[in-house]
């Protein structure tokens, strides 16, 4: 035993020049192709279902902000809209969306059409479709999550009033069409990526677009019944604000997939430390957010108010999604504080045209991602802002006047509107005959 521990120690010692070398000296290790593969491929599932789980944020949250006679609809549209958006998104938009440089128009449209395809079971390396990037199916089901989001942001500001069937047709539209034909121009490499527009993970590829696909279907159904009356705006409290709360925190949760993700690659040291930096930044823009309309509705109405104080962290967090990478803290907390400031005053300035917004998403995903996208001069130098401002141009246009058609094609057609009794009855007992709280329904 003397002699082995004699023998060990020995070693050591030997060892310890060539350790103190290494500490001084690291060596670099290339990184095998497998390996990047699979760590891209790990990012994007592991962010995939951190944005996934904002399906339940978005849920809860609009649980949480409509009344308890509509609380069923809400969570049955959610499902819905989800359901439909992983179905048709892999029979037309991921191709779509995706043209791989095979174009109809160049840059514009899509020359793929067709089913999305995934790699063989069992693949190998030689038959990977891009062995040097990552699974096809990682990227499939990142980028899904991306697209359904988009759907779940209409859901939350035309609650209380539009029928079922209709909105989930749009949703088949929006997540088919709509949404993966504009994303091309930018992540398919169209026209808007060739000019040097620069959106990381979509402020306005994703959050504003839903944001204008829901303030045009706002403006085609109209405000709830008893919401504006004799030149004021009457309160219509939500719910629960529990519920609303802790769909926030699952949102602002989620988000890390949605940014971090966003870096597509895990694979270098590099990498890795710029999605450590853009979870850092996308956490303080939220809290950043939130604090400001904290603060700002403390000064303007005497009381602070809780749902201006989530939506502000909601508003932060689609500010920052533009470019989470090359701010620093302070820079992000100051960009996500903006957010929060424009929510504050953008949800009165909609009242007052009477654009009844439920859950305030046109403030949050369409304001605050106009300015994120802009704000992405401050911090990055290869961003222009004529270029920035000609995208939002581009992107709004498209997705107003796609969603117009759409929305007045069922208004004129089925109807998107539910009856004036239906809506004051509740949607969940007109439309589902069913409550999500049934035992507080008599008292």
């Amino acid at each position: 035993m003397k002699l082995m521990k004699s023998l060990v120690g020995g070693a050591v010692l030997a060892a310890l020049p060539t350790l103190t070398l290494a500490q001084d000296a690291p060596v670099n290790v290339a990184v095998s192709t497998d390996t990047v593969f699979i760590l891209n491929s790990l990012l994007f599932l592991m962010a995939g279902f951190l944005v996934f789980w904002m399906a339940a944020g978005f849920s809860m949250l609009e649980a949480g902000l409509v009344r308890g006679k509509n609380v069923a609809m809400q969570l049955t549209k959610n499902m819905g809209l989800f359901s439909l958006a992983a179905i048709f998104y892999y029979l037309i938009g991921y191709n779509l969306m995706y043209p791989l440089g095979t174009w109809s128009i160049e840059g514009v449209l899509s020359g793929v059409w067709g089913v999305g395809v995934l790699e063989a079971v069992g693949v190998t390396a030689d038959a990977a479709d891009d062995y040097g990037y990552a699974a096809t199916g990682s990227d499939f089901f990142f980028q899904l999550m991306f697209c359904a989001a988009t759907a779940s942001i209409v859901s939350g500001a035309m609650a209380e009033r539009i029928k079922l069937w209709p909105f989930l047709v749009f949703t088949v539209i929006l997540t088919s069409i709509i949404y993966p034909l504009q994303a091309s121009w930018k992540w398919g490499g169209g026209f808007l990526d060739a000019m040097g527009f620069l959106d990381f993970a979509g402020s306005t590829v994703v959050h504003s677009v839903g944001g204008w696909a829901a303030l045009v279907g706002a403006l085609i159904l109209g405000p709830r019944i008893g919401k504006y009356k004799n030149g004021k705006t009457i309160p219509m409290p939500g719910s629960n604000l529990t519920l609303a709360t802790l769909g926030t925190f699952i949102l602002w949760m989620g988000w890390f997939g949605f940014n971090g993700g966003s870096q597509l690659a895990m694979g270098t040291v590099g990498d890795v430390a710029d999605i450590s930096r853009i979870f850092s930044n996308t956490n303080t823009a939220a809290a950043g957010g939130s604090l400001a309309a904290l603060f700002l509705t403390q000064l303007l109405y005497k009381k602070p108010d809780l749902t201006m104080v989530l939506n502000g962290a909601l508003a932060g967090l689609v500010a920052i999604t533009a470019e989470p990478l090359t701010p620093t803290l302070l820079e992000a907390t100051l960009i996500g504080a903006v957010g929060g400031v424009i929510v504050v005053f953008a949800v009165p300035m909609l009242d007052k045209l009477k654009i009844d917004d439920v859950v305030g998403a046109i403030p949050v995903h369409l304001f605050a991602g106009i300015w994120g996208t802009i704000a992405v001069v401050f911090t990055n130098s290869d961003a222009s802002l004529f270029t920035q401002l000609y995208s939002i141009v581009v992107v709004g246009a498209f997705t107003v006047i796609a969603s117009a058609i759409v929305w007045l094609v069922l208004k004129y057609t089925v109807g998107i509107r539910v009856s004036e009794e239906a809506e004051i009855m509740g949607l969940d007992k007109s439309e589902l005959g069913m409550e999500a709280y049934p035992e507080f329904s008599n008292g």
